[in-house]
């Protein structure tokens, strides 16, 4: 895991399916789950998916809130 992916959890919008537009980070834990068991899609967004998973099971989602103030920060 690096800050590059991380950063992109808070930046990236889902492109398809049922939360198309919601950022990655808030993706909830139940559509996250599906993913793990019927397998994460390949490249990138697979990748990211996954890695947010991970974040929403093991209850660290808060760590990616000083990045999201910062991307607030940065839209001003």
């Amino acid at each position: 895991m690096n800050q590059e992916h991380l950063l992109k959890l808070v930046c990236m919008e889902m492109p398809y399916g049922k939360y198309k537009g919601r950022l990655l980070a808030d993706l909830p834990g139940h559509y996250l789950g599906w993913f793990a068991r019927e397998g994460f899609p390949r490249g990138e967004l697979g990748s990211l998916l996954a890695l947010m998973y991970e974040l929403d099971h093991n209850a660290l989602r808060p760590l990616l809130d000083p990045l999201r103030k910062d991307q607030q920060n940065l839209r001003r």
